[in-house]
C-alpha cells in the first residue's frame, strides 16, 4: 500500500502503509513521519508529546501505553520527526484502526494524522495436508504418469504430486513411474524404532562428563531435540552433552524426533550421584542446657545416595547409621565437652565445624 499523507497547512502526518497484515502472536512496526512549522510567532516549536491511540477522538485520544490490554506490548520510538510504535505478541483484539497524535508546546497546536493505519491480525493457517513428491534422476516429459503406494497397496492418484492429509506412523508411503513399477523409490515414513541412551552406561557422578544420545529410524531423517521434563530446550542435536554433569541435572529428560510425516518422544530419567555437602549440625534445645533435660544433637546433609552418620565426642564414636539424630534423654555434666557429626556415603564425606555442649548444674 502507498504511503499516506494527512495534511493541514504546514501540519502533516505521513503513515508508511494504512494497511497492515500480521501474525498472531509475532511484532509488528507501524511507522510515519511528520511535520510542523518550525516557528510560530517568531518561536521556535518543540514537539512535548507523542501518542498513538486507537480509542477516544482525535482531540482527546487514549494513549496505549495507559491501556492494560497494551501492557509489556507497545513501544514508541521516535526521533527525527519519525515516530514507530511496536506492539509484540500480537492478539487478534489488536485488529484495530491505529492513528498517531503529536502535541507541541504552542497553545492549541497539535495534530492527529486522520485517517490511520488498519492493522489486521490473523491465525496463521497451513494447508491442512503433507505433499509428498516423486523426483526421479531422469528428466521426464510433464504427462508422465507416477503410481502411488501406501504400505504395499497402490493409493488413489497418477500425478508427480501425493497429498496426504492423515499420516499413521507405521505407514510407508513409496512413487514410481507408471511402467516401471520394479523400480520404486525408497519410502517415506514418520520417525520410528526412538531410543534414548546413557554414556557411561554406569552410575552417573557428579562432576563426570556425561552424553545422552537420541537416534531413530526416519525417512527423511529426523531432527532430533532435547527437552527437560519442565520443557526446557536443552539441544537441537541427536547428543546433549554435560562436561561436568550437577546434581541439579538429575531429572527426567525427553528427546523428541521429528520430519514432515510425524513426531515420536521419548523419554529418559538421569540420576547424579554425589557426596555429601550442605552439611549443618544443630542441637535442641538451642536454649542453656541443664543437667537432667532431654537434648538432641541433629546432623544433616545433601547427599546421593543419602548419607549414613556418625556422632563424635571428643573422637570418641556415639552413633554410626542413616539417621542424624543423637539424644540425651537425661543429660549430664559428664556429657559436657565437644561433639561433631562425620556424613558419608561411597563417594565422599564431610565433617562438620565443631559443637560445644555446655551443660549447667541445677
Amino acid at each position: 500500500m502507498d504511503p499516506t499523507m494527512s495534511v493541514q497547512g504546514h501540519w502533516a502526518v505521513t503513515y508508511t502503509s494504512t494497511q497492515v497484515c500480521a501474525i498472531k502472536g509475532s511484532t509488528v512496526n507501524i511507522q510515519c513521519s511528520y511535520r510542523y512549522p518550525s516557528r510560530i510567532r517568531g518561536r521556535d516549536t518543540e514537539v512535548q508529546e507523542t501518542v498513538w491511540f486507537t480509542e477516544g477522538t482525535d482531540t482527546d485520544p487514549v494513549d496505549l501505553k495507559t491501556q492494560s490490554e497494551y501492557s509489556g506490548r507497545v513501544q514508541y520510538q521516535c526521533e527525527d520527526k519519525t515516530c514507530t510504535l511496536t506492539i509484540s505478541d500480537l492478539r487478534e483484539t489488536d485488529s484495530a484502526q491505529y492513528k498517531f497524535r503529536f502535541i507541541t508546546n504552542k497553545q492549541s497546536r497539535h495534530y492527529t494524522g486522520s485517517p490511520g493505519v488498519t492493522l489486521s491480525v490473523r491465525v496463521n493457517q497451513f494447508p491442512p495436508w503433507i505433499e509428498l513428491t516423486c523426483h526421479s534422476s531422469c528428466q521426464l516429459p510433464d504427462h508422465t504418469s507416477y503410481v502411488w503406494y501406501r504400505n504395499e497397496q497402490k493409493a488413489e492418484g497418477e500425478k508427480r504430486y501425493f497429498h496426504l492429509r492423515t499420516v499413521d506412523h507405521a505407514d510407508r508411503y513409496y512413487c514410481a513411474i507408471k511402467g516401471q513399477e520394479g523400480f520404486p523409490s525408497s519410502p517415506v515414513y514418520a520417525p520410528k524404532l526412538l531410543s534414548v541412551s546413557v554414556s557411561p552406561s554406569a552410575e552417573i557422578v557428579e562432576g563426570s562428563s556425561v552424553t545422552l544420545t537420541c537416534s531413530s529410524d526416519a525417512n527423511p531423517a529426523a531432527k532430533h531435540t532435547w527437552y527437560k521434563r519442565n520443557h526446557t530446550l536443552l539441544s537441537k542435536e541427536p547428543q546433549l552433552l554435560f562436561s561436568s554433569i550437577q546434581s541439579s541435572d538429575s531429572g527426567e529428560y525427553y528427546c523428541t524426533a521429528e520430519n514432515d510425516l510425524g513426531t515420536s518422544t521419548k523419554s529418559m530419567l538421569i540420576d547424579v550421584k554425589y557426596p555429601p555437602k550442605l552439611l549443618s549440625v544443630s542441637v535442641s534445645p538451642s536454649a542453656e542446657i541443664v543437667e537432667g533435660s532431654s537434648v538432641t544433637l541433629t546432623c544433616s546433609s545433601d547427599a546421593n545416595p543419602a548419607a549414613n552418620y556418625t556422632w563424635y565426642k571428643e573422637n570418641q564414636t556415639l552413633l554410626h547409621g542413616p539417621e542424624g539424630t543423637y539424644q540425651f534423654t537425661s543429660i549430664s555434666s559428664e556429657d559436657r565437652g565437644t561433639y561433631y557429626c562425620r556424613s558419608e556415603n561411597k563417594y565422599g564425606q564431610i565433617n562438620s565445624s565443631n559443637l560445644f555442649i555446655d551443660v549447667q548444674c541445677k
